[in-house]
């Protein structure tokens, strides 16, 4: 019988960086769009992009595609290998030390010029 647990805390966070990449797609077809109302609209729109706060906004972007990403490769896993389901959880956790050991330095190398 299934209990949830890591499997349950994967499908959620799965669902939730799925859904903040869907919208990062969105706002950059948006910005993207501005180019057809010449130059100055579309550097006046990415200029936003400029602000502190957009930069925390792309290392949570970060933060989600990285988590999607692995957690997509662990999907993959356990739907395509036999023994997938066996080990769903111990390829959770392996997930989790990748996810941390690739988003911390990616995370300071994206914030690091802010505090400089």
């Amino acid at each position: 019988m299934y209990k949830g647990k890591e499997g349950m805390l994967a499908f959620y966070l799965h669902r939730i960086t799925g859904l903040g990449v869907f919208v990062f797609l969105l706002a950059h077809i948006i910005d993207t769009m501005f180019l057809g109302w010449g130059p100055e609209a579309y550097n006046a729109m990415v200029k936003i992009y400029t602000h502190p706060v957009a930069r925390v906004g792309e290392v949570l972007l970060a933060a989600a595609l990285i988590y999607h990403a692995l957690n997509g490769i662990r999907i993959i896993l356990i739907d395509f290998w036999s023994s997938g389901v066996k080990y769903q959880k111990q390829m959770f956790y392996v997930g989790a030390v990748i996810y941390v050991t690739l988003f911390f330095p990616t995370a300071y190398l994206m914030i690091a010029p802010l505090v400089k």
